[in-house]
């Protein structure tokens, strides 16, 4: 194997047993006799085509940008250390907050044939086993400053849509 081979098959973490897709990978190696990177680098190339051009393209990227975090999310909630669950709730908070902007740059950008290309790229990104994810990266210079900054009014508005929904369903009784 090359030199850059074996860098990325560690930064990937290819053979670390507490990885999700290493079972897999390591039966799939086994059974094609083709290395790990190969293969992802393979499955990798496939996935980008069919963002770029399949029927199901929103579906996949969804998939991809929630069930693997969810999973991690659910095995963080499970563990006894907080660092995981800080990692989780951040990607979550980011997430959210690139989806009420997605909501509305989609209506533009949907007609982009790399859209969702694109979008499942960043979703990655930002759950990357990395110190320095995109989810880390965007919260610490733009959603936690705006967050300290304005406090007060978020939770003026929160405590606003709250009265006011506990008066309609308390009058709907």
């Amino acid at each position: 194997m090359g030199n850059w081979q074996e860098e990325w098959d560690e930064k990937l973490r290819l053979h670390d047993e507490t990885m999700f897709l290493t079972p897999l990978l390591a039966k799939a190696e086994d059974a094609s006799k083709v290395k790990r990177l190969h293969l992802l680098l393979g499955v990798a190339g496939f996935l980008s085509f069919y963002l770029i051009i399949g029927h199901a393209a929103e579906l996949l990227c969804n998939l991809i940008g929630f069930a693997y975090p969810a999973y991690q999310s659910i095995k963080a909630i499970e563990s006894t250390n907080k660092d995981d669950d800080t990692k989780w709730l951040t990607y979550w908070v980011v997430c959210a907050a690139f989806h009420i902007v997605d909501f509305f740059s989609n209506m533009v950008l949907f007609w982009c044939p790399l859209y969702w290309l694109m979008k499942c790229i960043f979703l990655i990104w930002c759950y990357l086993p990395i110190e320095k994810n995109g989810s880390i990266i965007i919260y610490q210079r733009f959603l936690r400053p705006f967050f300290l900054q304005n406090r007060a009014q978020i939770q003026g508005v929160v405590d606003d849509v709250v009265n006011r929904a506990a008066t309609k369903i308390a009058k709907s009784n």
